[in-house]
């Protein structure tokens, strides 16, 4: 960085009101947690709620299990961007992040992101249920340490099996209610396992020379593009397949059996266009792939939340 980019931040910074650099610092710190990740864990949280009762649950444990999921889940966010802070400040797509840009200091993030772990742990043991809590202590370890410091450097299956801790709201958000686990949560970790290669594989198609950069071994950065639209078709089917499975276990009615096919062929069907246009030799569009699964994902547990208040 040269020193007129240095000054000029600083400049901006002195000029700005004591209110402006508040605001700016604390949507820096809310940077941190990745906001829109923590949506999409939160919309598999509370439907699974609702599953799990049946019925709708109290509205405080709802509000109690997805505050408590936003923090365990902005606590694993912010160790991964200060343990990735090297390489986001080569990557395009991540160099305006808090860490590269120098708004929040690394012992700054460490700290938060500490902290935000503590918090959320104590909230979900005092607020919902010891094994909620337990979980989602697993879930950050989990994020932290095999995929962020173990994985994601090191093998190109590091989506899929880091993808794992992108798993546990659905238990968290069971055990919050029941407090215990079952065959439904666990059906439904495994959609949602099965469902992170083929969302996150496109994203590492479309930015493949910035993974390349940082020698990040993504399937789209080591594969050629029809092997990897080939593994996001298998993915697909595989994800489709186990979400039938919870119309038997729970059991499900019409609502989730029509979104569960509905959506999945929706999901099916543009993973298939990716792999024929790879083969083709065309323009691949990964980001539609990584959009419609998003889509999909959501309408299929708007559905789990859904059915069983229509069978009441």
């Amino acid at each position: 960085m040269s020193a007129n980019q240095t000054l000029t931040p600083r400049a901006t910074k002195s000029s700005a009101s004591p209110r402006s650099r508040a605001l700016s610092v604390i949507r820096a710190y809310i940077a941190l947690t990745k906001p829109r990740v923590i949506e999409l864990l939160l919309v598999t949280t509370a439907p699974v709620m609702v599953l799990a009762e049946r019925g709708i649950p109290s509205v405080w444990l709802v509000i109690a299990t997805l505050v408590g999921g936003s923090l365990s889940a902005g606590s694993a966010n912010a160790f991964n961007m200060y343990i990735d802070r090297d390489i986001d400040a080569i990557m395009g797509r991540t160099q305006a992040r808090p860490l590269v840009t120098g708004e929040i200091t690394g012992r700054a993030a460490l700290v938060f992101a500490s902290a935000l772990g503590i918090l959320s742990t104590l909230w979900l043991w005092y607020f919902t249920t010891p094994l909620a809590a337990i979980l989602s202590v697993a879930a950050i370890l989990f994020y932290v340490f095999v995929y962020t410091l173990w994985l994601k450097r090191r093998s190109e299956q590091n989506i899929i099996w880091g993808g794992i801790a992108g798993c546990f709201p659905v238990l968290i958000g069971w055990a919050a209610v029941t407090g215990s686990l079952d065959w439904e949560p666990l059906i439904l970790f495994l959609v949602v396992f099965l469902w992170t290669p083929p969302h996150y594989w496109p994203l590492s198609m479309r930015y493949k020379d910035d993974y390349a950069s940082v020698s990040v071994p993504m399937l789209g950065v080591v594969r050629e593009a029809p092997v990897v639209g080939l593994q996001v078709i298998l993915y697909a089917w595989a994800t489709v397949a186990a979400s039938l499975l919870l119309i038997p276990v729970a059991p499900m009615g019409w609502i989730y059996t029509v979104v569960a096919l509905g959506s999945g062929a929706w999901f099916i069907v543009e993973s298939h266009r990716l792999y024929q246009r790879a083969l083709a030799g065309e323009e691949v569009k990964p980001m539609r792939v990584f959009h419609s699964s998003i889509s999909y994902l959501t309408l299929l547990f708007i559905a789990v939340g859904v059915d069983p208040l229509v069978q009441l």
